[in-house]
């Protein structure tokens, strides 16, 4: 028997817009394997050793300039790190923000698979309180007070506040500075995977951005290059980037990913980076539009908002999870709210992935979806 070679095969027959993938004919198989055979022998033995601890120098100079572009300044090289990726990203920072019975904050809803990392730190995941604009930042600060009044540490926030998971929502400017000033003390880990993929209008600065210190921004190349480079980065103050890069783990080994950080550098270097990026905007918008016009015609009665960027829409629905499996039964999987909430929560909520299919099969799994739902009164 062969032995699995990816995470996800799908099953004969559905459309299982649950998962939040790529689509696989956009990922840049030709591009990086040029890259590859020429950034390896270019920079020679230095690609395959030891490497240092917050990435290497050509990784580190080009995100300084093309974070500065994206965001709302640019960063230090002090104030970089490369990391496996968002989600080893944040099991590192957590692992050295959080101890045993904490309390952590999270956004809500949020991405689910985050929820597990935290909680494999043995902390306490506590929803923070949330209006239409997102996070509360009053109505946080009080539930910290109590806590820490009850002789709890908070410790952090976790929070996905541009084009998020699974909503597709983007905190306003004015919500992101209150939620700032208003956390003292607290170190909000934002999740910013999906800055890149904005599909109208400018994105807004990060949180991490806005603030002089306090934040620690993740960052991604799992959505704009491929998710099997596990590769990342994140931006904090330099001194937490200096207690990360003197971690044993990193110690140990240097760079957590030197071979592909010397490639990317590479691919960016060479503007195959910015030119990838493009296409994948114009081909995700294109599927956005498309279950966007497909659901509005065959599911009007379902209600949802149209995202700025990101790979999901948030389905508002009467029963999540009956509907769910009345539309898996009808060939389309859909993720059920309940999965992004911490205390309850989700029940009338879908999430919908637009990333990982054509155009066309999107078309037919919003005509199945139609079908699952049931007759109006």
């Amino acid at each position: 028997m062969r032995l699995p070679v990816i995470q996800y095969t799908g099953t004969e027959g559905v459309l299982d817009l649950g998962w939040g993938h790529p689509d696989p004919t956009l990922l840049p198989v030709e591009a990086w394997a040029a890259s590859t055979s020429e950034a390896v022998p270019a920079a020679g033995w230095t690609a395959l050793t030891y490497g240092y601890a917050a990435g290497p120098g050509q990784l580190l100079e080009w995100l300084t300039v093309h974070i500065g572009a994206i965001d709302g300044r640019a960063p230090e090289p002090a104030e970089l790190f490369v990391t496996a990726g968002a989600s080893q990203g944040l099991e590192l920072v957590s692992s050295v923000l959080t101890r045993p019975g904490d309390v952590v904050l999270v956004d809500s809803p949020t991405y689910h698979l985050a929820l597990r990392i935290l909680a494999d730190r043995g902390v306490e995941l506590r929803a923070a309180p949330t209006d239409e604009q997102g996070i509360d930042p009053a109505a946080t600060a009080r539930l910290v007070g109590d806590l820490r009044a009850e002789g709890r540490r908070v410790p952090m926030l976790y929070a996905v506040a541009t084009f998020n998971n699974p909503s597709g929502a983007s905190m306003p400017m004015p919500r992101r500075r209150e939620l700032i000033r208003a956390l003292e003390g607290v170190t909000i880990v934002e999740d910013d995977t999906y800055r890149e993929l904005a599909y109208e209008g400018p994105v807004p600065a990060s949180l991490w951005s806005l603030a002089s210190a306090g934040v620690v921004r993740l960052g991604s190349f799992s959505k704009t290059v491929a998710p099997g480079l596990r590769l990342g980065y994140l931006t904090a103050d330099a001194a937490f980037v200096r207690r990360l890069a003197s971690r044993g783990y990193v110690d140990s080994g240097g760079c957590v990913n030197h071979t592909s950080a010397m490639v990317l550098a590479h691919f960016a270097t060479t503007g195959r980076y910015e030119a990838h990026v493009s296409v994948l905007r114009d081909a995700y918008r294109r599927r956005r539009d498309t279950l966007v016009t497909a659901l509005r015609s065959a599911a009007p009665g379902v209600e949802f908002a149209v995202p700025g960027g990101g790979w999901f829409l948030w389905l508002r629905v009467p029963d999540a999870a009956s509907l769910a499996r009345r539309a898996l039964e009808r060939g389309v999987g859909l993720s059920t709210g309940e999965r992004f909430h911490v205390g309850g929560g989700g029940g009338h909520h879908l999430r919908a992935s637009f990333s990982m299919y054509s155009p066309a099969d999107l078309e037919e799994a919003a005509h199945r979806f139609a079908q699952a739902l049931p007759p109006p009164p």
